[in-house]
């Protein structure tokens, strides 16, 4: 008797562990963002890295489309993409970078920023990474392409680079 209760005790246990296992194959993974696109972003205030001004979703409304960057100083990734970051500010006319320095000290983004040039309109800082990963971010460099409507319409994980920004500039026209 003892032996046939362990044996279902063991049975139990395996349908209950295998069970568990396949439901969470089909639960979207927790780093998998490319499901924002076609949603709005989430609401959102952000210090000015420059003085105490804020930006939330709202003043986003003012841009036609808005590049969101998350970028370090300490990114050499994000060194590799500020070119293009640049071209891209140069080049449009219907779109505004906003760039969110990412965990980073605000002396060295400075620093960064004054060698490199500022492509940004507006600089945030989310020195604690809590706001990034409202956004889905979970690696820097991350840019986020919204509309007027605060609407995701693309997602850039990694750093921008040529072909990136051919097709930012093509979505932006």
């Amino acid at each position: 008797m003892k032996i046939n209760l362990l044996r279902i005790l063991v049975f139990v246990f395996a349908v209950f562990t295998l069970s568990i296992f396949l439901l969470s194959l089909n639960k979207v993974k927790v780093y998998d963002t490319q499901n924002l696109v076609g949603k709005n972003i989430s609401s959102f205030e952000l210090k000015s890295l420059d003085n105490e001004a804020t930006i939330n979703e709202e003043s986003l409304k003012k841009n036609k489309y808005t590049l969101i960057n998350f970028w370090a100083s300490w990114c050499f990734p994000c060194r590799a993409e500020h070119k293009y970051l640049i071209k891209i500010k140069k080049n449009s006319k219907n779109l505004k970078i906003l760039g969110i320095n990412f965990k980073d000290k605000e002396k060295d983004a400075k620093k960064f920023l004054k060698e490199f040039q500022n492509p940004y309109y507006f600089l945030a800082k989310d020195y604690d990474g809590k706001t990034s990963i409202n956004f889905g971010i979970y690696g820097i460099p991350e840019s986020i392409l919204i509309d007027e409507n605060l609407m995701i319409i693309k997602k850039f994980i990694g750093p921008i680079n040529n072909e990136d920004f051919n097709v930012i500039m093509k979505l932006t026209e």
